[in-house]
């Protein structure tokens, strides 16, 4: 696996965010989770239990098909509206819904995929990928907040650079501390490529600008720099390069 792949699809990457025209408080994160699905998981939990969260975990069992599936703090639908199929893969732990990409832009095929819904709000969500990077590269996968901007948590660029412990199943999801939020959508953008979502959910809601900054993560968590934090650094040195002149 080259360093870009290595980059985009282990460990925790820590990015700042821009929303709505207007830069974000100086300590709010996004965090987003690519990585096998009991490292995934346990990055994922020590995160939102670090922040001071408490993690929710349900298993999808027992479905039947609908075009929504209520599961009580929160329901899953298809963003299309098409009808979920409950359907099963590999060892994920739950029921997964297939996710056919319909386009490789990244905003069309925000239509093909699913739509989480929750009564009380949140802004962290985890769940089970499987059958995803094994063809139709580069293909990538997509959270957003409440209808936000896409956020990309995973990409694969070559077969097999996605596999863990030799299958195709992985942990995927993001943590977003600029606010809480009602709704969460998924999909992705390999047009012909075979995606299941679902397996074991785990929802949390941390408190706003509780993530770590980035340059306080350990290894072996990729961080990606805060942009809060770049544009401090420009003004440090264009202010220094003013007192020499002077």
């Amino acid at each position: 696996m080259n360093f870009k792949s290595l980059v985009l699809t282990t460990g925790v990457a820590f990015t700042g965010l821009v929303a709505s025209g207007s830069f974000a408080p100086a300590q709010a994160t996004v965090a987003t989770f690519f990585n096998s699905t009991s490292t995934g998981a346990n990055q994922f939990d020590s995160l939102v239990t670090g922040a001071g969260g408490t993690v929710v975990i349900d298993a999808l069992t027992g479905l039947t098909a609908g075009p929504s599936i209520n599961r009580g703090a929160y329901s899953i639908s298809r963003i299309n509206g098409a009808t979920l199929n409950p359907d099963s893969y590999g060892t994920l732990n739950g029921q997964v819904f297939n996710i056919n990409p319909s386009s490789t832009d990244v905003q069309a095929s925000r239509t093909s995929g699913i739509q989480f819904s929750f009564n009380s709000a949140i802004n962290a969500l985890g769940f089970e990928v499987g059958d995803w990077g094994t063809c139709c590269q580069p293909s990538s996968l997509y959270m957003s907040f409440n209808n936000g901007p896409a956020i990309k948590v995973g990409t694969s660029t070559v077969v097999g650079d996605v596999q863990y412990n030799g299958v195709y199943e992985a942990f995927t999801g993001a943590i977003d501390d600029t606010g809480t939020f009602s709704t969460v959508q998924f999909w992705g953008d390999g047009l012909g490529e075979l995606l299941y979502g679902g397996g074991r959910i785990r929802y949390a809601n941390v408190a706003q600008g509780s993530l770590p900054p980035s340059t306080d993560v350990p290894e072996p968590f990729t961080i990606v720099g805060t942009l809060v934090g770049g544009f401090a650094a420009l003004r440090m040195k264009k202010n220094l390069k003013s007192s020499t002149k002077a």
